[in-house]
């Protein structure tokens, strides 16, 4: 097994109504927030991140200009390598309020189990419960299940991912243990640059 792989019987679960200073894992004991179940994406369930990954490119399309190609969905290529012994997925899941089915509301992807640092290759949560805290305690989720260090890599002028990888950062990585630092999309000049977090 490559190192960091999750088990695949890893769950947690916790509930979320705030943002907490404290670290990850954080659980609210109030019932009337319903639990976010986070669990590693089996081979099987990489279909449901595919179908996840169009609404995170349909966010990501008013920062890089993004257009749909003749099928009809967005760029979709990196998710050919996938399942791959350097990749986890996770998907947070949560009953749907209208069948009380539990469905996914948020996936990451985690590249670089087998070198030296660890990275975030995509992060969504449902547009429906942001700013609700789930988004942080989800990303904290997933960088306490692997040894750093961590690269974080978001468009940089995706300003609202700004604020949120940079508070996550100072809450996982420590204040003075994290840098940041923007660079050119390789052959791609007329598209925004990318903005670089590294963990120390």
């Amino acid at each position: 097994m490559a190192l960091g792989t999750p088990s695949p019987i890893q769950k947690r679960s916790y509930s979320v109504r705030r943002v907490s200073p404290i670290g990850p894992l954080k659980s609210f004991s109030d019932s009337s927030v319903a639990d976010v179940h986070v669990r590693p994406v089996l081979d099987d369930e990489w279909a449901i991140v595919a179908w996840l990954w169009q609404a995170y490119r349909n966010d990501l399309a008013v920062v890089v200009n993004g257009l749909p190609y003749a099928d009809g969905r967005y760029q979709k290529a990196r998710l050919m390598k996938y399942p791959s012994l350097d990749v986890a997925g996770y998907l947070a899941w949560r009953a749907h309020p209208k069948t009380g089915e539990e469905a996914p509301i948020a996936f990451a992807v985690v590249e670089g189990l087998e070198g030296d640092r660890r990275s975030i290759e995509g992060f969504w949560v449902a547009p429906a419960l942001r700013r609700e805290g789930i988004g942080r305690q989800f990303a904290l989720d997933i960088l306490s299940r692997h040894d750093g260090p961590w690269t974080i890599v978001f468009q940089h002028d995706n300003f609202g991912a700004l604020q949120f990888w940079r508070n996550v950062a100072e809450c996982a990585f420590g204040s003075g243990r994290w840098s940041e630092e923007e660079r050119a999309v390789p052959g791609l000049p007329d598209v925004p640059p990318d903005h670089y977090i590294f963990s120390l």
